[in-house]
């Protein structure tokens, strides 16, 4: 890797996104509303594996015999200080940056702290950042990133407190989907795994594996009006949380099943951006890549080549013909940010 760093005291303005613009219908669309390490693993049994129930203290990871090994894979994101750089005000590991992800540290004191990373794509992602070690992707392809990390002055001003362009070839093409990061955080010992491996336990196929989980999240978490009505800017979902209550928002949805499947070994993005063409909504899903060729119920085509492009949150309240002709192409969606 090589590294330039750029040393800037600046004064910039940052515009917040809010994720809360999926509480209201998408006109002509559907409607939103709706009804490093493998874990340890023992063997149980379930009375009936095709029905998906919510999640029980008694989840336990299945060992059943299949043609897929669907032991739950969780990949750690570690800060070793191999490569890294910085000051007295933030850290930046680029250590791994070849499996898809830097960490980064702020040690500063000032409470309102943001991280942007602009990659080789253009696309700016914005993060909010607090003391301690955090994952965050890098989902623009290989080559050079700006990476400044910016401490508020007041309203919606910030001073760049550190600030470097990393060059980054040979980034693992699947390595930022397959690794947790801020947006999509889990680790070994969350339920979320536990459930997603026991989703998986019968499944040969990776195209078995994604309608299993989609079946269950859409079947099981109810999207709540409330809090995308409430919630604040910098929501980050807590995947084990929006298990446990069976409710959530856009992100939610999609933070889940990404949780699910990363650990599966499927790459997963979680994407962010506008749905709806004459009067587009803020909302959040996922694109998945398998090898397999078919159908997720009729809804979604997989080829086996390219992205596929699933909305967990529509799927909960809309009918199969609808969501399928509403999500066709993709044209609907537009894309903001990748996680």
């Amino acid at each position: 890797m090589i590294k330039k760093n750029r040393f800037v005291l600046l004064t910039l303005t940052i515009s917040i996104l809010f994720l809360t613009a999926c509480e209201k219908a998408v006109t002509d669309g559907p409607g939103i509303g709706g009804g490093g390490g493998s874990t340890a693993h023992t063997t149980t049994t379930i009375e009936n594996p095709e029905v998906h129930t919510a999640l029980s203290s008694s989840d336990k990871v299945i060992d059943t015999q299949t043609t897929r090994d669907n032991t739950p894979v969780c990949l750690e994101t570690t800060a070793p200080g191999t490569a890294s750089e910085g000051n007295d005000l933030a850290e930046i590991d680029y250590s791994n940056y070849k499996d898809g992800y830097i960490m980064v540290n702020y040690l500063g004191t000032c409470g309102k702290v943001k991280l942007l990373i602009t990659g080789p794509d253009g696309i700016q992602n914005k993060y909010d950042i607090k003391n301690g070690y955090a994952a965050f992707p890098l989902t623009g392809g290989n080559g050079t990133y700006e990476i400044s990390v910016c401490e508020n002055i007041s309203g919606t001003k910030y001073s760049v407190a550190y600030a470097t362009s990393l060059d980054c070839p040979d980034i693992s093409e699947f390595g930022p989907y397959l690794h947790p990061n801020q947006y999509v955080y889990y680790n070994k010992d969350c339920k979320v795994i536990t459930k997603g491996a026991n989703l998986a336990a019968y499944c040969n196929t990776d195209l078995d594996v994604v309608t299993n989980v989609y079946d269950f999240i859409t079947q099981n978490i109810v999207y709540d009006y409330d809090k995308a009505n409430t919630v604040a800017s910098g929501y980050i979902s807590d995947v084990d949380a929006i298990l446990q209550s069976g409710t959530g928002i856009c992100l939610d949805y999609s933070a889940v099943m990404t949780s699910m499947l990363r650990s599966q070994r499927i790459p997963t993005r979680l994407e962010v951006g506008y749905v709806g063409a004459e009067n587009p909504v803020y909302h959040a899903w996922i694109s998945v890549y398998i090898e397999d060729v078919g159908w997720l119920n009729g809804i979604i085509q997989f080829n086996g080549k390219e992205w596929s492009l699933v909305d967990p949150t529509f799927g909960a309240s809309t009918d199969p013909k609808t969501l399928k002709k509403y999500i066709g192409d993709g044209t609907n969606y537009e894309i903001s940010h990748v996680y």
